[in-house]
């Protein structure tokens, strides 16, 4: 019989058809985002064009997601999880038959309108947990979202290198992974929010109010700021990831999943297996500190990544590519690089620099996320993740816009060279501002006494 101090032990059976369908549903995301840039390329779309593209996704959840959350409370998690993961499928399906640039578009605020996968996914691992084990099944989804998002890529360069790097494919791909999560979620999945227990809650509310007020919380407001930047800066930066490597290396959509692949695999290394030891060992603020100097780092190492094409590179090749949709992108050809002295010297450059930057951004979202639940009283640490998922989806949504404006304006370096400045700006503003709690000084001290 367990004693009052054992860990309390989740019930793997009740949660695994949550899980499997969270894995299917992020791979059926992270297949098209690779792609997504040059499917816009292929259409002749600026680097502009693909930042909006990419911001139409999250903006349209920041805005929805709540509602469908709320909808979820009054009606169940079954039916609102059937309708967000339907609308995933119309929407890719969509995409997967795109003649026009519009339709694309359309195809991403579709599948953000719905997109309440998350937050419904969340509100039923809440319901089938204690709250003393909640932390441990919601951190199964951080896991779960981790694998989906090495396999994602891996599956999107598989299927890219089969069909002769035909952007539809990966698209349809990813609409047969979220047609399988329908399933599940029909015939798998089962309710978790009892009927008496229906409407009661408020908990996914879009409060600006509320985040404006946040933000001059002497605690928690500069944990909230960093929250926001983190995201804006990592949104600039996947806008124009691939008009970058493009531009730099000659690298297509396959290459590029190989870098969404290697990123993802940072990731889940040091959030699966090295963040716990290293917060016992330093602490959340000191990995604040430590995840915003490497995120800075990468930054502005890969801004003067070297234009060097690799040696597979063909600059014929890579017109063909974007040809697909029709006539030759020729606003884009600007982009590709001339066929001289190729190499793998700038490859290997732009590889290593992407270590600190998936390393920085690792550190930093657990870390923080950590530091508001113990600088916030137990009964508001719903609503002040909450807060937290709010900031970051704003940074999502308006991150991916501003890359487009500074490549556009600026060239292809600005972007990078301007996030790794940024960077070190929060991390001198999170030196000054995020003074330690008289908890964590006690934590630290006897840290350092051992």
């Amino acid at each position: 019989m367990p004693t009052q101090s054992s860990p309390p032990k989740l019930n793997f059976r009740q949660l695994l058809p949550i899980l499997v369908i969270v894995l299917v549903d992020v791979m059926g995301l992270t297949i098209i985002s690779p792609v997504l840039p040059f499917y816009a390329l292929a259409f002749d779309a600026s680097p502009l064009t693909i930042g909006l593209l990419i911001s139409s996704y999250p903006l349209m959840q920041f805005f929805f997601v709540p509602i469908l959350g709320t909808l979820s409370d009054r009606f169940g998690r079954k039916p609102v999880l059937a309708i967000a993961q339907v609308g995933t499928f119309c929407s890719l399906l969509l995409l997967g038959v795109a003649n026009t640039l519009s339709l694309v578009f359309f195809s991403r605020i579709v599948d953000g309108i719905t997109g309440a996968n998350l937050a419904t996914v969340q509100s039923a691992i809440s319901d089938s947990t204690s709250p003393r084990d909640r932390a441990r099944g919601l951190g199964l989804i951080g896991a779960t979202f981790g694998l989906g998002y090495i396999l994602g890529p891996m599956i999107s360069g598989v299927t890219l290198r089969l069909t002769d790097n035909n952007y539809s494919a990966p698209a349809f791909v990813g609409a047969g992974f979220a047609l399988l999560s329908v399933i599940l979620t029909t015939f798998v999945f089962k309710e978790t929010l009892r009927p008496e227990n229906r409407g009661k809650t408020s908990s996914h509310r879009l409060d600006i109010g509320g985040m404006i007020e946040a933000l001059r919380s002497p605690a928690l407001g500069t944990l909230y700021l960093l929250t926001f930047m983190r995201q804006l800066v990592f949104g600039i930066f996947i806008a124009v990831f691939a008009p970058f490597l493009l531009t730099r290396l000659g690298l297509n959509s396959f290459g590029t999943t190989l870098f969404f692949g290697l990123f993802g695999l940072v990731t889940v290394v040091v959030q699966g297996g090295m963040i716990g030891p290293l917060t016992q060992r330093f602490g959340e603020r000191r990995l604040v500190f430590m995840g915003l100097a490497l995120f800075g780092l990468g930054f502005f190492v890969s801004s003067f990544t070297p234009q060097q094409p690799v040696p597979w590179y063909s600059s014929e090749a890579m017109v063909a590519e974007l040809s697909q949709r029709g006539e030759a992108p020729s606003e884009q050809l600007a982009l590709l690089p001339e066929e001289t002295q190729p190499g793998v010297a700038a490859l290997t450059y732009a590889l290593l620099a992407l270590l600190p930057l998936g390393i920085g951004y690792a550190l930093l979202s657990p870390s923080i996320n950590s530091l508001i639940t113990k600088r916030t009283n137990s009964h508001q640490i719903g609503r002040a993740l909450g807060l937290g998922a709010a900031f970051m989806s704003a940074g999502t949504a308006i991150g991916p816009s501003l890359g487009g404006i500074l490549f556009n304006s600026f060239g292809p370096a600005a972007p990078y060279l301007i996030n790794g400045l940024v960077t070190g700006l929060l991390l001198l503003i999170a030196f000054q501002r995020l003074t330690p709690e008289p908890g964590d000084v006690a934590t630290e001290l006897v840290r350092s006494s051992s």
